[in-house]
Parts: C-alpha cells; structure tokens; sequence
C-alpha cells in the first residue's frame, strides 16, 4: 500500500481515483472531489476542508480525522466505509451509502445527514441538526445522542439502544423500528409508523405516538404525555400515570392512571380497545376544542 504523509492537497480531484492508498497527518485544502472514486483508501489524522471529498469510494477506513463546515456532503454514494474518533461540523454528509459504521463521532451539524443509507452501525455518536437519517434501512444504533427535529423519517427496520433523543416529529413513517432502554422527548411522535416497539424507555411528548399501526410500549414511562394514541393500534404497558388519552383505534392499554381518557364513539369503537386503568380521574367524549353542541 502506498503512503502519503503531511501532504497538503488542493485543486479538484487531487487523488481522484487512488488504489490502495494510506494517507496520514494531511489536510485536503480547497478543491472540490479530492478522493472521488477511491478504492482502498486509509486515511488516520486527516483534515477535510472542502466539499465532496468522498464520493464513490470502496472500502474506506478513516480515523481521528476531521470534516470542516466547508467539507459538506462529504461521504455520498460510497460502500463500506469505517469512521472512528471524528469530529465532523459539515451538513448533508452521508448520503445513499452502504456498510456504514460510526463510532465514537461528533456530528455538530447534522442537518440532511445519513439520509437513504443502508446497513449502517452507530456506536457513540452525538449529532446536531435537522432531518437526521431519513429514509434509511437497516440501522443498528447504540448509544446515540440527538438533538434535532424530524429525525428517522422513512426509517425501515432499525434497532436503537442506549440513546438519548431530543427530537419533534421523530419517527415519522418508519418501519419495523425497535428503541431499547431510551429516552426520548420532542412533540408529535411516532405517527404514521408502522410496527413501532419501545421498550424500557422513558417518553416525553405532545400528541405523541398516534396514527400508529402496530404500536408496542414495553414498561415505559409516559412523562407529560397527552393526547396520546390517537387512532393507534396498541398493545402498551406504561408504568406511569398517563395525562391524556385520545381515541386510541385497537388493542390494549395498561396504566396505573389517566388524567383524562377520551373517546369518541362516532370515530373510534371503544369496545376494540381493552383499557386495564384502575384510576381514570375524567372520562369525555370529546376533547376540549370541540363544544358539544357542534
């Protein structure tokens, strides 16, 4: 294998196409495109300044280096790539790539980031941003902390652990998506998602967890939860007090209490879900912005 050491690099292309390449303790200055097409290539304590640096590589192991803002859509349609101890501050990176494995990376800015990948390992990842892995499939997470609206949109079976998510509209039209021993918070979760299980985790959200199909809750808490379920199909043991519940569609509901258990009987059929709550401190059969003699 060739070695390049303390190289700094400009212009675009300036390695285009390289094989069987290691690169040490360099900087890929301006010039777009530096490693396009690579093959081969280990890069160890390398800095990245400008965009696209990345893009249609094979095999790729990268460590202890770093993405510049400027570096952004860095690692587009690229297979079998490795990153470990990274600092990455460049948007829209990781796009339509496959054999992803991140560990122990910070993502300071992840808006549009990890977006139709698949089959992608997360190890002690931090991200910050936006639309984060959206429309990607085959993810295995452990121990990821996210900060960041709508993330896991069109997610299709992932398993999540250990991780912690400050995130709105999480969730959003996935599939087959399991979250282990978690916390999540943020309005709005889980609608539109299809065979959703949490299990162990601790839930904080707005409207959170309705127009599910398939909803599986697994001793979690419900903190400041309400309006939840709404037109899901649910099979959920909570170990907390729930504040609200909002026409849920099927299945059976297991908490110690509800503040108020909604049910509408000309949307839902209040027979099709099994409700074991020995307190429910308010029954309505409607919700407070509807008057009755509407």
């Amino acid at each position: 294998m060739k070695e390049l050491t303390q190289q700094h690099f400009t212009g675009e292309r300036a390695l285009y196409a390289a094989q069987s390449l290691r690169v040490t303790d360099s900087v890929f200055d301006d010039g777009e495109s530096p490693l396009k097409e690579g093959r081969d290539l280990s890069l160890d304590n390398c800095l990245f300044g400008w965009k696209y640096p990345l893009w249609y590589c094979r095999n790729v192991t990268v460590e202890n280096c770093h993405w510049l803002e400027m570096a952004r859509a860095g690692v587009w349609y690229t297979r079998d790539m490795r990153v470990t101890n990274a600092v990455i501050q460049a948007p829209k990176n990781f796009r339509r790539c496959e054999g992803l494995r991140l560990e122990n990376v910070s993502l300071t800015r992840a808006d549009e980031t990890l977006w139709s990948c698949k089959d992608v390992q997360l190890q002690r990842v931090t991200a910050k941003g936006d639309y984060f892995a959206m429309n990607s499939q085959d993810l295995t997470v452990d121990g990821l902390m996210l900060d960041g609206n709508y993330s896991f949109d069109g997610v299709k079976n992932a398993v999540i652990r250990n991780s912690r998510l400050l995130t709105k509209d999480a969730f959003w039209n996935s599939e087959n998506v399991t979250v282990y021993d978690s916390f999540l918070s943020g309005e709005y979760l889980g609608w539109n998602a299809k065979n959703l299980r949490l299990v162990n985790c601790t839930i904080e959200s707005l409207q959170g967890l309705c127009y599910v199909e398939g909803l599986v809750l697994e001793n979690c808490k419900l903190i400041h939860t309400d309006l939840a379920f709404e037109y899901s199909d649910i099979q959920a043991d909570v170990t907390t007090k729930i504040d609200s519940v909002l026409n849920p569609r099927s299945g059976t509901l297991r908490a110690p209490a509800i503040g108020e258990l909604i049910v509408e009987t000309n949307r839902v059929d209040p027979a099709a879900t099994d409700v074991q709550c020995p307190q429910v401190d308010k029954r309505a059969s409607h919700p407070d912005w509807i008057h009755e003699e509407d």
